[in-house]
């Protein structure tokens, strides 16, 4: 990365010189000859460190100074002078300046100082930005009603000690919920930790949840903590929950009951204090009559739940996402983000995304690396990304009118279903959401927890809708 330097100076050999000489160390220089010009270029121009002399016609240096400051307060200045005096160094010091040194100048020393300052900077902008990005990491993306009912009812049980049950597809975010919960919480300086239930293997499971002692089993050369006691004090999320294996899951139970474990191949009793979460995409309540999943450790975890809407279900987020992902992807490969035409955020929203948004972040990033060099998205871009099998879960543009023709008739079924010359607003609206219910129940071969999660509706709201619409 190039570092662009200002030096402001009257005397034009010193000017010049200064200019030369960091620009065969690899710097970009700009240079002013008053204050008034130096502080136009550090408000106009993307300066990382000024070079400010005391004595300038017109506007000293020290004015100079507070005005740089005030504007830029991370542009490191470093004063110069060759009529340096305590109290102007300490005043220069009290104003921000982060070094003052005599003329003439030593180049050496000169160089050290910059480089000494520019490093420092660059660290503590990277430090803010990663704070910053970590603040905001695991916020939910978007303004769509559904989105912004989850994020208040995140703030809602987090602050709280419950336990809560994440549910949604894959891909839709119950990490990234699960983290916002835990950063909301009272818990946010402890640890957070987490495990896959699904990616660990029946026979390691334990261990990894309670930890092991020194030969407790081939392999296990030293004691181990598991992430029960990792987490003590924080917060656990047991993620895939619903492909833990039964004989784990009354271990588990009786951790949420008793608050102790024991670790493998061990007889001390451990007591931990943590908070579980756990996400799934199954529904539970079926596993629980397939007897799969134990129903009190259902209820133990199932204090709150949050669902997760699929991003077919909140398409209008899906601008923000794309801003939001390309920003994040541009970062992560140094690269200059893209913007997305009209016609490319329509297509997108025309697709099902089967995926959810990681499938939608994957998409993006793909065009932040390969969209041509161009700097937009464009619809083409979209066309060539989507999968192949795409043309059935992507519904097609109505074909454009030719000009001053009159709009072509909607299609029967859209009359018969969604307009009814004649009908009222309400009764129209009636009728389409209970042709929604019929298709999705009749989708779901009459399961109704499924389609009350497909929908992203609770199973008694759902029943609330259809005897409010007497659907039997």
């Amino acid at each position: 990365m190039t570092h662009t330097i200002l030096v402001v100076d009257d005397e034009k050999n010193l000017l010049s010189a200064l200019s030369r000489a960091l620009k065969l160390e690899g710097f970009d220089t700009l240079t002013a000859a008053t204050a008034e010009q130096g502080i136009t270029l550090v408000q106009e121009q993307a300066v990382d460190l000024v070079l400010l002399d005391v004595k300038l016609p017109g506007m000293d240096g020290i004015a100079a100074l507070k005005i740089i400051k005030t504007a830029k307060p991370d542009v490191p200045v470093v004063m110069m002078s060759g009529h340096a005096t305590v109290d102007v160094a300490v005043e220069a010091t009290k104003l921000g300046a982060e070094n003052f040194v005599e003329k003439p100048v030593s180049s050496d020393r000169l160089l050290l100082i910059i480089r000494n300052l520019l490093r420092l900077r660059d660290t503590l902008i990277e430090n803010r930005e990663l704070r910053q990005a970590h603040s905001h990491q695991w916020r939910p993306l978007g303004g769509s009603a559904v989105m912004r009912e989850l994020s208040a009812r995140i703030d809602q049980v987090a602050p709280s000690q419950a336990r809560v049950l994440i549910v949604g597809e894959n891909g839709t975010g119950k990490e990234m919920v699960a983290h916002a919960i835990h950063q909301r919480s009272r818990r946010v300086d402890r640890p957070f930790v987490k495990l896959n239930c699904a990616a660990v293997p029946a026979e390691l499971i334990e261990s990894e949840l309670f930890g092991h002692e020194k030969g407790a089993f081939t392999g296990a050369h030293a004691q181990r903590r598991g992430r029960f006691e990792l987490a003590d004090g924080g917060t656990l999320l047991l993620d895939e929950i619903g492909d833990m294996p039964l004989n784990m899951q009354a271990k588990v139970l009786r951790v949420l009951q008793e608050g102790e474990l024991e670790r493998v191949g061990g007889t001390d009793t451990i007591r931990v204090d943590v908070r579980v979460l756990a996400a799934t995409n199954k529904d539970l309540e079926a596993e629980i009559r397939e007897r799969r999943f134990r129903e009190d450790l259902f209820y133990r975890l199932n204090v709150v739940t949050l669902r997760v809407p699929a991003l077919r279900d909140r398409l209008e987020d899906i601008p923000a996402l794309c801003d939001h992902f390309m920003a994040e992807a541009a970062r992560r490969n140094d690269l200059r983000p893209k913007v997305f035409a009209p016609e490319a955020l329509a297509a997108l929203a025309r697709y099902r995304f089967p995926g959810n948004v990681r499938e939608l972040r994957n998409i993006v990033e793909r065009f932040c690396i390969l969209a041509g060099g161009t700097s937009e998205v464009s619809a083409r871009d979209v066309a060539d990304a989507l999968p192949s099998s795409a043309g059935a879960t992507v519904a097609p543009l109505p074909a454009a009118a030719a000009p001053g023709s009159p709009p072509p008739p909607p299609p029967a079924a859209a009359v018969g279903t969604v307009f009814q010359p004649g009908a009222a607003y309400s009764d129209m609206v009636a009728d389409a959401e209970r042709a929604i219910l019929k298709a999705a129940i009749e989708f779901h071969r009459g399961h109704m927890s499924a389609t009350a999660q497909a929908l992203g509706l609770e199973r008694s709201h759902l029943y609330k809708k259809l005897r409010a619409l007497g659907i039997r």
